[in-house]
This record gives C-alpha cells, sequence and structure tokens, in this order.
C-alpha cells in the first residue's frame, strides 16, 4: 500500500454512456474502501490548466448511475502541451502548457490522476507519467470501441442499442415507402458500431472504414431485392467510410487545433444512388444521438468495474497503466503498450463473414456476384 491519500479524475474527449457511472465507482471505492479523498477535474484537462476542481464525496455521485454525459464536463480541446490559449485580442494560439498543468497537479496535494478518455486522452495522461512523473492511471473510454488493448468498452452497448433501434425505426418506413435508407452512424476509423448495428438491425448493406466501396455493388444489391419482392433497403454507414478511390466526408475543422470532424458522407451517398439508380433515397445522421442518454445496464457494470480497479491500481501505486477488459476480467496494461493502437475491424473477421454469409454486402464485392445473388 501506498502512501495515496488524495486522488484526481478527470474525463476527457468525447462524452459516453457510463462516464458518471465511473466517477461514482471512483468515489464510493476511494471513501467506503480505501479512505481516500477524490478531487473531480473540470472540463478534462482544461480544469487542469486553469485550476478548476473540486471536492467530491458519497453526497456528489448520489444517483450518478443512471445519467448520461458526465458531471465533471469534458472537452476535446484541452491538450496541455498543444493548448488552445485565447489572448487579450481574442484571438486564440497553441502553446505548451503542461508544465502548469503539473504545478497544479502539485498545488492541488493529489497523489494521482485517474484519466477517462479515449485514445487521444490517454496519450496525454501517458506523456504526463513519462516526461513530468504524474502518477496517472487510465480507464478507456469511447462509444467507437476501438481501443486495442481492451476487447469493449464502456458507452459501447449503448451506443449500439441507439443505432439498432433507429434501424428498426427506418426499417418500417422504408418498407412503406419503398425507399432506400441510408443511416450514419459514428466511427471515424473503424466500423464497430456499424457492423454491429447491421447485423443486429437486419441492415442489407454496411458500410466501414475498412472495406472501401464501390457504387455499382450497392446498387447491384438493390436491384436482387427488387427481384425478390422487396423494393427497398437499409444501408448503414459509418461516419469515416468511403468509396473506392475516395476520401472522407469532413463537416467541418477547427480552425486552431486543426481538428477535423467527420459527417455527412450518407448524404453524399445518397445522392449517388440517386443519381446512378434512380432510387428514392432517405439519409438520416444520428450524431450525438449515440453519444446522449441512459446508460444501458451492460456499460454501467463495465463502468462501474473499471472505476473500483482504477482505484485499486491508484492507491496501491500500481501507476502508468489503463484497466482493461479482458476474457470477461478487468486487468491492467502498461498505457504506453495500450494507446496508438487502434481496434480496427479485420475485413476478413468471423463477424464480417458472417455478415457475408447471410447477405449482408459491404460494397466491396463484384456487381455480378452481388446481381445473382438473392439480395
Amino acid at each position: 500500500m501506498t502512501s495515496v491519500r488524495r486522488i484526481g479524475v478527470l474525463t476527457g474527449g468525447g462524452d459516453a454512456p457510463g462516464l458518471n457511472a465511473v466517477i461514482r465507482a471512483i468515489v464510493r471505492a476511494c471513501k467506503v474502501e480505501h479512505g481516500v479523498s477524490v478531487m473531480g477535474i473540470s472540463d478534462g484537462f482544461i480544469g487542469l490548466v486553469e485550476m478548476k476542481a473540486r471536492e467530491l464525496g458519497l453526497a456528489d455521485v448520489s444517483g450518478l448511475l443512471v445519467r448520461g454525459g458526465t458531471i465533471l464536463g469534458t472537452s476535446n480541446r484541452g491538450n496541455p502541451f498543444r493548448y488552445a490559449y485565447r489572448r487579450p485580442d481574442g484571438a486564440e494560439e497553441l502553446v505548451d502548457a503542461s508544465a502548469t498543468a503539473k504545478k497544479n497537479f502539485d498545488k492541488l496535494g493529489l497523489d494521482c490522476l485517474i484519466v477517462i478518455g479515449g485514445d487521444g486522452s490517454l496519450s496525454i495522461a501517458e506523456r504526463f507519467w513519462r516526461e513530468f512523473g504524474i502518477p496517472v492511471v487510465g480507464v478507456p473510454k469511447t462509444i467507437d470501441n476501438d481501443l486495442s488493448a481492451t476487447e469493449y468498452t464502456f458507452g459501447f452497448a449503448t451506443a449500439l442499442e441507439v443505432a439498432t433501434s433507429a434501424l428498426d425505426r427506418l426499417h418500417t418506413t422504408a418498407e412503406s415507402h419503398h425507399r432506400v435508407m441510408l443511416l450514419e452512424v459514428m466511427g471515424r476509423d473503424s466500423g464497430w458500431i456499424a457492423l454491429h448495428a447491421g447485423l443486429a438491425g437486419g441492415g442489407d448493406v454496411v458500410l466501414i472504414p475498412e472495406i472501401p466501396f464501390k457504387f455499382e455493388a450497392l446498387l447491384a444489391k438493390f436491384r436482387a431485392r427488387e427481384r425478390r419482392g422487396r423494393p427497398f433497403s437499409l444501408v448503414v454507414v459509418a461516419e469515416g467510410a468511403a468509396p473506392v478511390g475516395g476520401a472522407q466526408v469532413f463537416a467541418g475543422e477547427d480552425a486552431v487545433t486543426g481538428w477535423k470532424r467527420l459527417g455527412g458522407i450518407s448524404y453524399q451517398i445518397a445522392r449517388e444512388i440517386e443519381t446512378m439508380g434512380g432510387y428514392e433515397v432517405r439519409a438520416t445522421v444520428l450524431g450525438h444521438i449515440q453519444r446522449g442518454g441512459i446508460p444501458v445496464p451492460t456499460d454501467r457494470i463495465l463502468a462501474t468495474r473499471c472505476g473500483v480497479e482504477a482505484t485499486r491500481l491508484a492507491v496501491t501505486g500500481h501507476f502508468g497503466n489503463m484497466v482493461a477488459l479482458r476474457s470477461d476480467e478487468i486487468v491492467s496494461v502498461p498505457l504506453a503498450e495500450a494507446i496508438g493502437h487502434l481496434k480496427r475491424v479485420d475485413p476478413d473477421c468471423q463477424l464480417v463473414r458472417a455478415a457475408r454469409s447471410i447477405g449482408v454486402v459491404f460494397g466491396d464485392e463484384e456487381p455480378g456476384a452481388v446481381d445473382r445473388s438473392e439480395g
């Protein structure tokens, strides 16, 4: 047992269902089992740079298990090593505020910092551990489920539930109007949400970043379904998907950090399908609906387990590590090994093969092969 007496906790990057459940688990484990105090850092690493923090007690986390979002606030613009500083004239510029963050960590009297975030936030945490010696413990968070060191991340199950429910609803209106319905879901570099939702919701076409698609293969699928008396189709599109020889579609770019925000590929696909095939097409972009709302029980349980184990690592001095789910056990892995390696869909994995076996098209098929199928 170390002399850890005060732990800081922050949530960084995009929000995800289950963040509050992790915060609740950390505070309760600290108070109930370890007798350790907890400081909540506001708005991700911004709070560490701007000294925005408050003590968290049992009353502060009461009722958090079912609440979406994060009571601490979060940000994907708060990298202390490339901090967006606003000058007196109102303009922003990137500065290195990491030394300020370290100074405030010491001022707050913290013995460890638990960082709940995705690959970006955990990379920042690892750099603080490596360059400044700040004791850190990571908790993986992403609805995209694309962190390679863990089998699943909390938030994914809820996002999948939302996407599948949306697909179920689109199915009835697609069938009624004989339309091609596109559902765009999140998935910047990996198509896990699209793949799972497509299987769970009966998607006819699934388009993911890992498999560039051809419009001719999509049209062949739609024609095959028409021949079977099914003049409608459901297409699930990951926001990071792109056609063969094409590029991802971006909705905007941060003028200071240069971060590009994906979105809108489904509208581009809809226009092409209408032009090339003459189909009536509608596109729905779920966007941040996938992040919000009440987390499903699976995410609440996983988030709680992660919070409890992260607290144990912190109070026992196992710094520089991240908790991870492996073989239904929460284990620890070095942060340095966990970051920078996204878990992407293998085009030949069992899940993709299963989808192909039941007729799901990924857009890389030869149009003739799709046309000859039963659709």
